[in-house]
């Protein structure tokens, strides 16, 4: 004699019970494989290592530029008071050595030229 639609198995299931669940688990089992497919394509796994690198760079651009930031504020610091006027104590010698080492390699390129 044939299963019923009423009829149990041993768990106490339903034949259309236990119809529902497979259909469900396949439906489950087709969107895990369709995720596994889009993760290991190509084209993802690209993309994710372009937004890897791309962040990496732009992290430590953010670093870099922040520490520029704080040797200008610290240079700034140096030839300014604090109302934020230039000192000319400081910034006369810098322009002398400055000028100095300039006129230096100017003569030193001249004597290789002739």
């Amino acid at each position: 004699m044939g299963k019923t639609k009423d009829a149990r198995d041993g768990a106490g299931r339903t034949l259309a019970e236990i119809e529902q669940n497979i259909a469900r688990t396949r439906t489950q089992l087709a969107d895990t494989l369709d995720e596994l497919a889009m993760r290991v394509h190509p084209a993802t796994i690209t993309a994710q290592a372009r937004a890897k690198v791309l962040g990496s760079v732009e992290e430590r651009v953010g670093r870099a530029y922040v520490v520029a930031s704080r040797g200008v504020e610290r240079l700034k610091a140096e030839f300014t008071d604090e109302h934020g006027k230039p000192r000319a104590d400081r910034i006369v010698p810098v322009v002398l050595v400055g000028g100095g080492v300039l006129v230096l390699l100017a003569s030193r390129r001249r004597k290789r030229e002739g």
